[in-house]
């Protein structure tokens, strides 16, 4: 009788884990029929929530509510559907600059609200669960795109003090709502790889702490089943892209709150990709994990998931540069050494805030065979040296737009000479602009800009303008943006 017991619970474990991974693939696969085009990019203010809460007021399948505002005097929305007794509250964009999980909360209101083939998984879910949301905790901080709020303060630094308005209102929902399960949406370093290896850490997930000891209790028990059961089905999906975010505890930080006030709160970080630098499959992924862990917290299949799950996921390390120049020869005083270049290009807003652009930086030079970039050249029997500046100067940037820029490349070209620079710091020209001419040369260094030409006997393979790279043998230009230099 005992082992007959066994065996039926096997079957039903099997099932359960069937029918969830049958449901990941359905999220995953459907994804483009609930994706809001409303946002294609990750810089938007609060009108878009704006826009989602008074879309959301005329669906009586939601509840919207102000819960406090701003600095700023925006308004913090509330956004809850459901009527289970098992309550989830879901946050996101507490870092104004960290706005994927927005992008894919706004999916998954259009998701919720859909007439179609899911209602029976919606009308299942419902009834077992409430979900209540945050869309954007930091509007102050997102119209601006920075990490921090209005005052410049880290909400996220501000679980204990709480001395801000907007942590405020994520005490006292945890406070009056109660909920059993927290999702904590963030963006991380997109420079993070999934352990030791050269795979992005394209998501990684945190049960944190709740005391110095990472002592376990049940509260972080659960959390980690669920992460564990978010890794199971999101891996054949982005095998190797998913890492564990360390663990150091923080007293201040809210998943720590959360977990010491008894909610299993997950942490969710979104890292990077290749060639997406908006986070648009990030944002597909994030729709698929978080219903992904929605549908096991309803059925509760989450109790079956072992913790060892949790603990196999590789830990953050940063291995990851933007481009990696691989096995570059570097000439000194008449010898010739093998190196490699790790080259970073940092992510700054426009002034308006609405754009960004890139400063592109040697971040290291030397042996780099443990780290990876996202675009790699094997640069085998190549010279590198520094770019030149072309010696003619011109008056205007209406003189620099009437040059062929193909051409001042194809020669080595890495910057112009003008005496009028903008006040913006960037240009969209593929040529650096200068505004003095500098003719100290002290060779290739960590920290300098990235503006670099590589030879192959005397020939010019690769030109590299603020960190990205013009492929002579292409002539196709890629170069996102260079910078304007007073000095």
């Amino acid at each position: 009788m005992i082992v007959m017991k066994k065996i039926i619970l096997l079957l039903l474990f099997i099932q359960g884990a069937l029918m969830s991974q049958v449901g990941t693939t359905n999220f995953y696969n459907d994804y483009s029929l609930y994706k809001d085009n409303i946002i294609s990019e990750r810089r938007f203010g609060h009108e878009v929530i704006t826009q989602l809460v008074e879309k959301l007021k005329k669906n009586p399948k939601f509840t919207v509510e102000v819960k406090g505002y701003s600095l700023n005097g925006d308004p913090i929305y509330l956004i809850s559907t459901g009527s289970g007794s098992t309550r989830v509250l879901s946050w996101s964009q507490m870092h104004g600059d960290e706005s994927t999980a927005t992008m894919a909360l706004v999916d998954l209101f259009n998701f919720l609200a859909a007439d179609d083939n899911y209602n029976d998984f919606r009308k299942n879910l419902l009834e077992n669960v409430t979900l209540y949301f945050v869309p954007m905790l930091n509007p102050d901080g997102a119209g601006m795109f920075q990490r921090r709020n209005a005052l410049d303060i880290d909400l996220n630094r501000d679980a204990a003090r709480q001395q801000m308005p907007e942590s405020k209102v994520l005490v006292a929902l945890q406070d009056s709502i109660k909920p059993e399960f927290g999702f904590n949406l963030h963006d991380q370093s997109t420079y993070y790889t999934a352990g030791r290896s050269k795979s992005s850490a394209m998501l990684s997930f945190l049960a944190p702490a709740y005391n110095y000891a990472k002592d376990m209790n049940a509260v972080r028990e659960k959390t980690m089943q669920v992460i564990g059961h978010i890794y199971n089905q999101l891996s054949p999906f982005i095998p190797g892209h998913i890492g564990r975010y360390d663990d150091e505890y923080e007293p201040r930080a809210f998943g720590e709150f959360m977990m010491r006030n008894g909610t299993a709160s997950t942490l969710v970080e979104s890292g990077g990709w290749k060639n997406d630098s908006e986070k648009q499959f990030i944002r597909k992924m994030n729709f698929v994990t978080l219903l992904t862990a929605y549908e096991v917290i309803a059925s509760g299949g989450y109790q079956k998931v072992s913790t060892d799950v949790y603990w196999s996921i590789p830990e953050n390390e940063r291995n990851l540069f933007d481009l990696m120049l691989r096995n570059v020869n570097i000439e000194y005083k008449g010898k010739s050494y093998i190196i490699d270049l790790g080259i970073k290009r940092e992510e700054e807003n426009t002034p308006d805030f609405k754009d960004k652009y890139y400063s592109g930086k040697i971040e290291d030079i030397g042996d780099l065979s443990v780290f990876a970039g996202y675009e790699e050249i094997n640069c085998s029997g190549l010279v590198v040296k520094e770019g030149k500046t072309y010696p003619e100067s011109f008056k205007n940037f209406a003189d620099l737009k009437k040059l062929d820029y193909i051409a001042l490349l194809r020669e080595g070209y890495t910057s112009v000479l003008c005496e009028e620079l903008p006040k913006e710091k960037f240009s969209k020209l593929p040529l650096n602009v200068l505004a003095k001419r500098s003719d100290k040369k002290e060779g290739i260094k960590t920290g300098d800009p990235a503006n670099l030409i590589l030879y192959r006997n005397d020939k010019l393979v690769y030109v590299v303008v603020n960190g990205f790279l013009f492929d002579l043998n292409t002539n196709k230009l890629n170069i996102y943006n260079t910078i304007n230099f007073e000095k």
